[in-house]
């Protein structure tokens, strides 16, 4: 492979995993969900207003942020592995063997984490989580000062990032299931974090990329190590403290007056609920044992019943992230500049970061109720239509080192690429978020028939699609590199 091939791939950077739900959006939204053959009448909808507390908002932006920050700061220092294993064959495929790893693991995690979301308390998940992501944080800063063989430190990184799935994945349920009981207000907070946390990154990322090839040729970056040491370090170490920060931050906010009121009015409910259940029993005579028993199969079939029920919403959430995977960055990131004098670097950082600014301007945007879209069907097809995106980015600069076309590309303007790459975040933010909005919303989704027990199992299967649209995404990626590159995927 080229060496300009891999200058391009040195700097790699995530997609936002997982936009948040939803439960009642605010009234005088359009286009209300009537045209999917489900009544409204018979329904029993209960819209509520939730006015969350701004305190309340601010620890839901930053348990966003810390959601995503792990996996972005994981990312952002791949230029830093890939110095570890300099020289290996595992250097130019590190990249797309991280993001699949980490993406099956999370799809299987969360399975698991969806599942007994129900019987699980949200509050000791969250701080768990934390502390787990905070030491393996920990783990990643402390490996700067090391350096084990390159096959040792490849297993180890991606040891790490099934670890940080694992943890991740049982704080994404949690972080959904609460939010998902303070309304928009509070999701919308939780989703501003997810997309912030990426921005910023990427912005940092761009300086960085400009100060290590100021006054440098492009051939002369890749034989600088330890600057990309000295990032990891940064990196990994501020995701450290800022981890341990957001679990002293939940521990406060689970002690708000709002808070417990919230969550208790949903204990009660659920008392309720069980209690009900337990009195058919006891008069049906069964036992204990009958009653754990189908406790358990009702809480599974709660769970089948609301992915079938929200089946259109819950594959077109999937679908937005198999599109996106599949392309970004195994595609976008071998697409170089026109223009000889821009650097390799500079232009890969900096179609990251417009990916996204997208990205964060389509969740922002879904806080204006104008521009809401509600309809599972008009969700889908905007989620398929994604699908065009591909030929466009095929006809881009596209760099494969095994190619043997001289044909220039069909698109040779920098400013035309970098305007696809914004509409493709801003997509991936608008439709993934509009879907996760409107699957648990009791106002606009005809489907729950007003069931506010369904908001937070309806958020939670939503946001398992959604990961297992990441794994499927990856997958393929590999196979999309294989077609456009003909060449060995895993190797090349």
């Amino acid at each position: 492979m080229s060496e300009h091939h891999h200058a391009s791939e040195a700097i790699y950077h995530p997609v936002p995993q997982a936009p948040v739900a939803s439960n009642a959006i605010p009234d005088g939204s359009p286009d209300l969900d009537l045209d999917d053959d489900v009544a409204l009448s018979g329904g029993g909808f209960v819209p509520t207003q939730n006015v969350v507390d701004s305190r309340i908002r601010w620890s839901h932006f930053m348990l966003g942020c810390a959601v995503l920050l792990p996996w972005n700061a994981l990312i952002t220092a791949t230029p830093y592995f890939q110095s570890r294993v300099a020289g290996t064959p595992l250097k130019s495929v590190f990249s797309s063997y991280l993001s699949t790893t980490f993406t099956a693991a999370n799809f299987a995690f969360l399975a698991h984490a969806t599942v007994t979301a129900k019987k699980a308390s949200n509050a000791r998940r969250v701080l768990f989580s934390l502390a787990a992501l905070a030491v393996l944080s920990f783990m990643l800063t402390a490996s700067t000062y090391t350096h084990p063989a390159a096959g040792g430190f490849f297993a180890f990184v991606l040891l790490n990032a099934i670890g940080q799935a694992a943890a991740g994945s049982y704080l994404q349920t949690a972080v959904v299931a609460v939010a998902s009981l303070f309304g928009p207000s509070a999701m919308q907070a939780v989703m501003s974090g997810q997309a912030a946390v990426a921005v910023v990154i990427s912005g940092v990322q761009v300086l960085s990329a400009a100060a290590s090839v100021r006054g440098s040729k492009p051939e002369a970056v890749a034989s600088l190590s330890e600057p990309e040491e000295q990032s990891a370090f940064i990196f990994f170490g501020l995701s450290t403290v800022f981890l341990v920060v957001c679990a002293f931050v939940h521990s406060w906010l689970i002690s708000l007056p709002a808070y417990k009121l919230v969550v208790s009015q949903t204990m009660s409910r659920e008392r309720l609920d069980a209690a009900e259940g337990a009195g058919l029993l006891e008069e049906s005579g069964n036992g204990d044992d009958y009653d754990q028993q189908q406790g358990k199969r009702d809480q599974k079939n709660q769970v089948v019943r609301i992915a079938k029920t929200n089946g259109i919403f819950n594959f077109a959430v999937g679908y937005v992230f198999v599109v996106t995977l599949a392309v970004f960055p195994p595609i976008t990131i071998s697409v170089t500049s026109t223009n000889p004098s821009v650097h390799p670097l500079v232009f890969s950082a900096i179609h990251f970061l417009m990916f996204n600014i997208g990205d964060f301007a389509g969740r922002a945007i879904c806080s204006l109720p104008n521009v809401h879209i509600w309809s599972a069907r008009r969700l889908l097809t905007l989620s398929l239509l994604r699908t065009l995106f591909i030929p466009l980015f095929l006809m881009c600069n596209v760099q494969w080192a095994s190619s043997s076309s001289t044909a220039g590309p069909i698109i040779s303007s920098d400013a035309i690429f970098m305007l696809i790459i914004l509409l493709f975040g801003l997509s991936n933010g608008y439709v993934s978020s509009m879907c996760m909005m409107a699957a648990p919303s009791v106002t606009h989704n005809p489907r729950l028939k007003g069931r506010a027990e369904d908001v937070d199992v309806a958020a939670t299967v939503a946001s398992f699609c959604l990961v297992g649209g990441l794994a499927v995404g990856s997958v393929l990626s590999f196979a999309v590199r294989a077609t456009v590159c003909d060449c060995n995927p895993f190797k090349e």
